[in-house]
């Protein structure tokens, strides 16, 4: 498996990437896509102080995934795992748990103690709750009904320490 190539500093090249990315895994709907494509135009005006922070991983031209994170207003150490997502032709390699790592170690350099992250009960995100639990996110909280009936939402946080 060749070494990701990581970067932290969004471009507006992204935006496209990133739409592409979201729409190939068919896991998200158009309006989806669009919040994931508004927290990169957050970050690409505002920069850090956005409160959004991405982790891109590419093989040399390819774009292979992303994650994005931020601080959880309010909250004294807890962060979001807004998005991870991978190219449906590289997952199952070893590179979204890679992504997933480097963005944690991201977190406790800056303050994180906690990382949350948010899922659908359908059974097309089953894949989706056992890449948490397989690596160490806790279900911590399941709200029915949340996205649509029977639709339930999955709320999972990792403890994270230095």
């Amino acid at each position: 498996m060749p070494m990701l190539n990581l970067r932290e500093t969004v471009c507006f090249t992204d935006e496209e990437k990133i739409a592409t990315l979201l729409s190939k895994t068919n896991f998200f709907s158009p309006e989806e896509v669009e919040i994931g494509i508004s927290l990169l135009r957050e970050n690409l005006v505002k920069g850090d102080s956005s409160g959004y922070y991405f982790l891109i991983g590419e093989l040399e031209t390819q774009f292979v995934g992303y994650t994005c994170y931020g601080p959880i207003p309010g909250t004294i150490n807890g962060f979001d795992l807004y998005w991870i997502a991978v190219d449906p032709k590289f997952q199952h390699t070893g590179y979204g748990a890679t992504l997933l790592n480097i963005t944690e170690q991201r977190v406790l350099a800056l303050g994180g103690q906690r990382l949350y992250a948010e899922t659908s009960s359908i059974p097309l995100y089953a894949p989706t709750c056992a890449f948490y639990e397989n690596h160490g996110f806790i279900l911590e909280g399941r709200l029915p009904d949340y996205y649509a009936p029977l639709d339930d939402k999955m709320l999972y946080v990792k403890y994270l320490f230095k």
